[in-house]
């Protein structure tokens, strides 16, 4: 079943319409606006995690996630002081959620963790912060994945490799999906708006002609 229209994203269908048209999921008609839809593009990680953090404050309801292109170095160690995401030339660092993935959306301080597309899905926050990696690019006109940046610890591509070397075609095409619908997924968390961060800086500027101010 494929529903119609649904209450996500304060109820913007052309939000969701203009998403699934951009990421080259399917085709959508001509893009009018977000209606009412907060969408930003930050252009450092640490104001998009300062913007999140104020978010937050109303009603501990704003999360910061991420793709999934960085390992998870802090699993099962419950460290604050151990990093999986940085960006060294901002000054960024943060782990991944820490013990706390069934009560990450509620956790006060999971605000300053970076939850993924299994902590996250199926789950609505106020307002989110994605960090977008390396996996999803704009390049001569199309959205384009790419699965040799994703993280070794990355159960949702766990086979594609060997996959590759027997069936490219079929592995890109599996690989393709995944990366798509989990950013999808990821981008449509927030319920009063999304603000987003990538690492590609093209990407960036293509997503950054709809943002508020863009």
């Amino acid at each position: 079943m494929e529903l119609a229209s649904q209450f996500r994203c304060n109820g913007s269908d052309g939000y969701l319409s203009w998403l699934d048209n951009l990421l080259e999921i399917k085709q959508t008609a001509n893009f009018d606006g977000f209606d009412d839809y907060d969408f930003q593009v930050f252009d450092n990680p640490n104001d998009l995690r300062d913007a999140i953090i104020e978010k937050n404050k109303v009603s501990n309801k704003s999360r910061l996630l991420a793709g999934y292109c960085w390992d998870w170095i802090s699993e099962g160690k419950n460290r604050t002081d151990v990093y999986d995401i940085e960006f060294p030339e901002y000054d960024f660092s943060m782990s991944w959620n820490l013990g706390n993935t069934g009560t990450f959306a509620i956790d006060a301080d999971s605000v300053n963790q970076i939850g993924c597309i299994h902590t996250s899905q199926g789950l609505e926050f106020d307002y989110v912060g994605v960090i977008i990696g390396d996996d999803l690019r704009y390049e001569d006109g199309h959205i384009v994945t790419d699965f040799t940046k994703r993280a070794n610890t990355d159960q949702s591509l766990k086979g594609i490799k060997g996959l590759y070397k027997k069936d490219p075609e079929k592995a890109l095409r599996i690989a393709d999906e995944i990366i798509k619908n989990t950013y999808r997924t990821l981008l449509t968390r927030g319920q009063k708006g999304c603000y987003v961060y990538f690492t590609d800086k093209r990407t960036s500027e293509v997503f950054n002609k709809y943002s508020i101010g863009g």
